[in-house]
Order: structure tokens, then C-alpha cells, then sequence
């Protein structure tokens, strides 16, 4: 006969509901409070008023087992093993506590087991779904296929999976500390760039041009242009569309890049048919309305929706440094926008920008230098991200090889 997991169970009890709070309570842990790792996390708790009587049949003990059987359909069945706190928790109607046989269970050992088997999506194959939630019935949990040897070789593999785990979670601290680090480099590098002065100004409260600098007005350094939406009720502007029409939604993916494709594209049709213009490679567009203050760079003809307002260089502007300018001076543009619904650069204030910039060969290097630090800082943040992915996979392999696979 196959062992299962209700063999090592010696008691399961669900929590209860609470919809009151006080200040002077005790903590109920909720769904929250227990991460998808399998760790158990009370900064953000919070507190409810119990009876004697509750508080003794709910009072969570070292060593408790908690199987969250009420969540999301991706989260029920995660579960933690509850450690000692230095005052009382009791726990939600959304978790059952499991203690053990000692005789034949190790309660670590069966939280990392009912882990892997969370990982495995045991639960989810297996769980109850209504509107909003999914719910897992302690027959599915009782009569789940176990895998537990004698007790002492239980401690040893749940004090080595503990150590894997500690160590995962060491890495994945230094890398997230490492990733935090990586964040102001940009702005740094942008800020040097622009010898530390915000680069724009509305004509007022200029800071002093760096010496081979000076302000101009931004209109007399590049033609000024807006954008437009064909008609949406007209589908033949935007079948079989090829040119590609910049939106809101394109924009924070494209922000500080030069942009080839869009989500949408329109046709020579929907371009003659209403107010939008082509624009020529090397067009700079800032966003305006709503997401204010994103820049991106044309690599080829486009057009934009009215969310954008475009520059094309004249003699005098190098595109890619005008883009980098915008960037450095995206706090400024985000605190001239005004509007109650949506904020919104308006086409009066643009008309006024004036910007700082040194002759056309100096440009040329500080655009050439940012773009290289851009790409370089961009690639320390996806390996950073390939680490953090590779250690979330990490636990999962950790309770394969202990576990290996069950039928």
C-alpha cells in the first residue's frame, strides 16, 4: 500500500475569519504574510481581537505546519513552517495548521515536501475554482502521495535543503543589493554629462551655461511637430498598415532607445486622412500627456499620436543628444505639466523650452558617451535579472533532487 501524506499527519485544523481589527490584538497571519519561497513574513501583519478560547486553539507553535488550501489558482497549496516569534500569532480561515506524527514525521521535512509538491502544481491540478479564488480540501492534501524515509534521514535532508535554501536566499539579497547599486549609475552618468545644471528652462531661472555652453531657444534649433490618430472609425486607415504610428503604449519599452517598431502601424490612407505627419529618422519624441517625460529617437519614418510632441534637428541639434537632454531633464518637464484628469505638457508651454547645449562636435561625445553607458548599464541589468531568475528556479531544483519525481 502507498504511503500518503495523511500517514504523518496528527492534526489539521483550519483558522478563522476575522473582519475586526485593534491596535491591542493579536496577530493573525494571512495569505500575505507567506511568500511563494516557502518563508513566513509578519513586517506587514495585522491584528485581531480573539477569545481566550480562540487564542488557545489557534496559536501557532514552533514547528506548525501551515498549507494555505484557500488562494489564487497559481498560489494554493504554498506552505511555510511556522518558526518561534517573540509574541502570539494565530492564523486565517484561508490556512490549515498540520502538525505531525514526531514519531514519524519531521515537520520541516513536510513543508518542504508539500512545497515540491506546490511546485510541481499538485494543487492546482487538483484544487476546487470559483469566482476569485481556488480552494484545496484536506482530502486532496491527506491523500497525496508521500515520500518520507525514517525520521533521522528526514532531519538530514530537511537540514540540507535549509542550508540550500539559506544560501539561495543569501544570493539572491547580494544580488538584489547589487541591482539596487546598479540604478544610479544612469543618472549619474547623466548628470555628469550635463555638467550637474537641468539642462531646460521655460526662460526663467536659467542655471549658469558651463563655460563653452549656451541657451537657446529649442524652436530655433529644430522644427517643431506634433501628432494625430486616424480616424478609429474608419478601419481601411489602418489595414494592411506599414508605417509605424508611436502611442503610449510603445513608449516606456522605447524610452532612452532608438525606435523601428510600434504596437500599431497606419497607412499612406490614414496619414492624408487626418492630422498626423511622417517624421524622418532621427526625430525626437517626448511624451506629454499622462506617462510625461519618456524620450525615444526615430530610426526610420513614423508618425506619433497627439500624446507626443517631436523635434527634427536642424544644423545645430544633434538628435541623440536632444534626447539625452530630455532624459536628464525629465523632472523639470514632469513639474511643468498641469491638468486635473490626466497631466499634460501643453503646446504653449513646449513653445518656451530653451535649452543648454555645447557646439555640434561636443554634442556628437557626450550623445556617443551616454549611449554606450546606456547600452553597457542595460546589460548589467539583464544579467542581474538572468541571476534573479536562475536563483527563483534554484528551490524548485533543490526539492526535485530531494524529492525526485512521484507518480
Amino acid at each position: 500500500m502507498k504511503a500518503i501524506l495523511g500517514d504523518y499527519i496528527a492534526e489539521a485544523v483550519n483558522g478563522f475569519a476575522s473582519g475586526e481589527r485593534t491596535e491591542d490584538g493579536v496577530i493573525q497571519l494571512r495569505m500575505n504574510n507567506v511568500s511563494s519561497k516557502g518563508s513566513i513574513d509578519l513586517s506587514r501583519s495585522i491584528r485581531v481581537p480573539t477569545s481566550d478560547k480562540q487564542r488557545q486553539r489557534f496559536l501557532l507553535k514552533q514547528g506548525d505546519v501551515l498549507f494555505n488550501h484557500t488562494n489564487s489558482t497559481e498560489l494554493v497549496g504554498k506552505t511555510a513552517l511556522f518558526d518561534a516569534y517573540d509574541e502570539d500569532v494565530v492564523f486565517s480561515n484561508h490556512f490549515t495548521r498540520l502538525r505531525v506524527k514526531p514519531e514519524k514525521a519531521d515537520a520541516t521535512y513536510l513543508s518542504f515536501f508539500i512545497n515540491h509538491l506546490w511546485n510541481r502544481g499538485y494543487f492546482r491540478q487538483r484544487c476546487q475554482v470559483w469566482v476569485g479564488q481556488s480552494a484545496v480540501r484536506f482530502e486532496v492534501l491527506a491523500t497525496a502521495p508521500a515520500k518520507f524515509p525514517d525520521v533521522s534521514t528526514q532531519h538530514r535532508v530537511a537540514f540540507r535543503l535549509k542550508e540550500q535554501m539559506s544560501a539561495v536566499e543569501q544570493a539572491r539579497q547580494s544580488a538584489n543589493d547589487a541591482s539596487k547599486a546598479i540604478r544610479p549609475l544612469l543618472e549619474k552618468t547623466i548628470a555628469d554629462s550635463f555638467r550637474c545644471i537641468i539642462p531646460l528652462s521655460l526662460g526663467r531661472d536659467e542655471a549658469p551655461a558651463p563655460k563653452g555652453w549656451r541657451w537657446k531657444s529649442l524652436v530655433e534649433l529644430a522644427r517643431l511637430a506634433t501628432g494625430h490618430t486616424p480616424s478609429r472609425r474608419c478601419p481601411e486607415y489602418w489595414a494592411d498598415g506599414d508605417i509605424p504610428w508611436l502611442a503610449l503604449p510603445d513608449i516606456r519599452a522605447l524610452d532612452c532607445h532608438v525606435a523601428t517598431k510600434t504596437s500599431e502601424m497606419t497607412n499612406a490612407l490614414g496619414i492624408a486622412n487626418s492630422s498626423a505627419r511622417l517624421l524622418p529618422p532621427g526625430t525626437v519624441a517626448l511624451s506629454r500627456t499622462a506617462s510625461v517625460g519618456f524620450v525615444t529617437l526615430f530610426g526610420k519614418e513614423m508618425a506619433t499620436s497627439q500624446d507626443f510632441v517631436n523635434w527634427v534637428c536642424g544644423p545645430d541639434l544633434y538628435p541623440s543628444f536632444l534626447m539625452w537632454l530630455l532624459r536628464a531633464a525629465r523632472v523639470f518637464i514632469r513639474g511643468a505639466s498641469t491638468g486635473a484628469v490626466h497631466q499634460t505638457v501643453y503646446m504653449n508651454v513646449v513653445e518656451r523650452f530653451r535649452v543648454c547645449l555645447p557646439n555640434i562636435a561636443e554634442q556628437k561625445k557626450i550623445a556617443a558617451r551616454l549611449d554606450e553607458s546606456f547600452r553597457l548599464i542595460q546589460q548589467l541589468q539583464a544579467a542581474h535579472e538572468a541571476q534573479l531568475a536562475a536563483l527563483d528556479r534554484l528551490p524548485g531544483a533543490y526539492l526535485r533532487e530531494a524529492f525526485g519525481n512521484l507518480q
